[in-house]
């Protein structure tokens, strides 16, 4: 394991491998389903709508029946009306334009000239015409009017002018065009006028006559489209009845069943397209969360490794109960334990990546057990595991027990079932007792499977990862640990003040937000190295002389400061958690050792400043610098002859100040805020510990003996 994630581009192909764990266990859910069936068999099943699809050509059949039913649309052309009137005008008017030549001329003529005929005038008349009003008009109706009185002529224009008036200012389509001219006759068979002239001005208002109701093209067409327009789009709804069992599969039907794409000689992509996408929405949050921050690679594998094997767990354990889904247990789905990958990515990585997983987990629930429901996803199900994952996350708090995770499990149970109550009473169907009492019963098992499986993974994944879980923590706590058992028969002045440290620095943690569990267990251990020389730290010297007395500055130092590696050895020797070790070995940083460096500087002058520093590193976490600050008060604090309030403060400024000058947290991200919360914790820290005692008064003699 440590070898893995030693590699660098571990976590590309970790991503890789995320994917190939979503795509496989989402695959057989998402792959379309067909049917072996032939055209005019028997179905041996009802056949239902998988899915909701367009269904162009009824839809086309309805569009072209609705084309069709609209009428031809007809309008009243006035203008027609109007220029049939005219040229009926015209037509006396140059009637009477001959005549008044044929006059003009015989007065221009001698006697002896004769007048023009009758047809001459005709003829000059029809010279003046249109052919079309030559062709239609014959030259024996023209013949009454050029040879008739002025006053009869302007009679019939009258008559006939007014007739064709009357008749075109109605409606004429062109199949009431006879019945049309029929009704001109009418009107003029009544007007005073002799035979053969009132022949001729019904023969030229019969002409004038012509359809005005004509037919209309773009109203036409208006109406048409927006009759098509007007049709809805035929669709195959979703778990629409394609074929009933035992029902012949007619062309129809056939048709109907490959355009939902059951039909087994056909292949669509499309899903697999779109599953390719959804997995890609959900790589892109989880690599947005573990790529946000520049961390270490080394981490980074490690968390993601971790998330990937948590991962593949919980879709496994899903997939196993999917598969009863195959005997007809349709809402097996609510006994999965879906919520232990919340749980153990929360416990043992982050809320918010385990907030994300758990919107993960509910998508994908949704499809695995899609299982007997119209459509690719199962949404009953998806609402179901996410409520049931954000409760057991957002329930697990900062110090969690394995009490607190299998209540966590309880309270999961709870939600579940109520869950699947909202979902049956939304749905408002007939449940029986024997139903509802499985589905309580599954969400009951779901919720207490869970917490029993993250207690059950929680050791392996901790020791096979080197996480440093709340559990572990607690356990390390337990005062019967070899190690503080060791320190604490061997060096009970430092266990005292390590555990002095371990409650500042907690406190202190605690009130900026930093880890402060983690703060007070790595104080417990943080001077381990201690216990390999005891006798040569003050807390331990009780009742013997101080050993420095007797050795020079130099190997005075190299005591000291040993007991930082000697610590370090001894947690590594024991197997203790990376953090410790940490502590262990920055709590002291860089920092100089003023009394022997000053004893040193005293006997020779060429004695170097470095000689007598820690060797570090300096504190790289808020945790450790937290702790390199309580280790100085504390010790500063407990050598003080009389402590008072004012005197605590002004001791725990000055630490934190020297520790500033001297540049020992620069490497850490404690901002100047922080610092100041954390000195106002360790005076109410320390003023709690030295407060001021009641003098109790000795008792006399007399009283002792009495």
């Amino acid at each position: 394991m440590e070898k893995l994630k030693n590699y660098k581009f571990l976590y590309v192909f970790l991503y890789a491998i995320l994917a190939v764990i979503l795509y496989v266990s989402l695959y057989s859910n998402i792959k379309p389903e067909t049917i072996d069936i032939d055209l005019f068999t028997i179905s041996p099943e009802t056949i239902y709508a998988p899915t909701t699809v367009a269904d162009k050509f009824e839809t086309e059949v309805k569009q072209q029946e609705a084309y069709d039913s609209v009428e031809d649309q007809y309008v009243l052309k006035r203008e027609i009306s109007e220029k049939q009137v005219d040229l009926i005008s015209s037509i006396f008017d140059t009637i009477i334009e001959v005549r008044k030549e044929d006059e003009v001329e015989n007065k221009t003529l001698d006697s002896a000239t004769t007048t023009l005929s009758s047809d001459e005038m005709v003829d000059r008349l029809q010279d003046k015409l249109t052919p079309s009003i030559n062709e239609k008009i014959s030259k024996e109706t023209f013949l009454p009017l050029v040879s008739t009185t002025d006053e009869e002529l302007e009679l019939a224009k009258d008559a006939v002018v007014t007739a064709v008036n009357n008749i075109m200012n109605k409606e004429i389509p062109i199949v009431q065009l006879t019945e049309a001219k029929e009704q001109v006759v009418e009107e003029l068979q009544y007007a005073p006028l002799r035979k053969e002239v009132l022949q001729s001005a019904t023969e030229l208002a019969r002409f004038a006559i012509t359809p005005n109701y004509v037919f209309d093209l773009e109203a036409t067409d208006e109406k048409r489209q927006q009759a098509i327009d007007g049709v809805k789009e035929v669709q195959i709804k979703q778990g629409q009845i394609l074929v009933e069992a035992d029902e012949l599969i007619n062309r129809e039907a056939y048709r109907k069943l490959g355009l939902v794409g059951l039909l087994d000689d056909q292949q669509t992509f499309k899903p697999f397209i779109g599953l390719g996408l959804l997995i890609l929405l959900i790589l892109t949050g989880v690599v947005y969360y573990f790529e946000k921050k520049d961390v270490p690679f080394l981490k980074k594998n490690n968390s993601l490794l971790l998330y990937c094997i948590i991962f593949a767990i919980t879709m496994l354990l899903m997939k196993i109960v999917s598969l009863f889904q195959k005997i007809d247990y349709t809402y097996i789905g609510y006994i999965a334990p879906v919520a232990m990958g919340a749980m153990l990515v929360k416990l043992l990585l982050n809320e918010r990546l385990a907030i994300l997983t758990s919107m993960i987990f509910a998508v994908c629930g949704s499809v695995i057990f899609n299982e007997g429901v119209t459509g690719s996803f199962n949404f009953s199900i998806g609402i179901y595991y996410l409520f049931g994952c954000l409760t057991a996350v957002l329930f697990l708090g900062e110090h969690n027990l394995r009490s607190k995770i299998l209540q966590a499990g309880l309270f999961v149970s709870g939600m579940n079932v109520l869950v699947i109550t909202a979902i049956m009473l939304i749905r408002n169907g007939g449940y029986s007792n024997i139903e509802i009492g499985s589905y309580f019963i599954m969400a009951c098992v779901a919720g207490l499977v869970a917490s029993v499986l993250t207690v059950g993974f929680m050791p392996f994944f901790e020791t096979g990862f080197g996480i440093l879980s709340t559990m572990k923590l607690i356990e390390l706590s337990n005062p019967n640990h070899p190690l503080l058992r060791k320190i604490l028969t061997e060096t009970p002045g430092t266990y005292h003040h390590s555990v002095m440290v371990a409650n500042l620095s907690e406190s202190a943690c605690e009130a900026i937000g930093a880890n402060g569990l983690l703060a007070r267990v790595g104080a417990y251990y943080h001077d381990v190295g201690k216990t390999k020389r005891p006798q040569y730290f003050i807390e331990n010297q009780m009742n013997i002389e101080n050993p420095h007395n007797k050795l020079s500055a130099q190997l005075s130092k190299n005591v000291i400061l040993a007991h930082v590696t000697d610590g370090v050895e001894l947690l590594k020797k024991n197997k203790m958690p990376k953090e410790f070790i940490d502590i262990a070995e920055q709590h002291h940083g860089t920092t100089l050792l003023k009394y022997f460096y000053h004893q040193a500087k005293e006997s020779n002058d060429m004695i170097y400043e470095e000689e007598f520093r820690y060797p570090g590193p300096k504190p790289q976490t808020k945790e450790i610098a937290i702790i390199s600050i309580a280790d100085s008060v504390e010790a500063a604090v407990r050598s003080m002859s009389n402590p008072t309030p004012d005197k605590i403060e002004k001791l725990v400024r000055s630490i934190i100040s020297g520790r500033l000058q001297d540049k020992q947290l620069d490497e850490c991200d404690l901002t100047l805020k922080e610092i100041d919360i954390i000195a106002k914790s360790f005076c109410e820290s320390l003023k709690g510990i030295f407060h001021s005692r009641i003098e109790y008064p000795e008792l006399t003699k007399k009283q002792k003996v009495k």
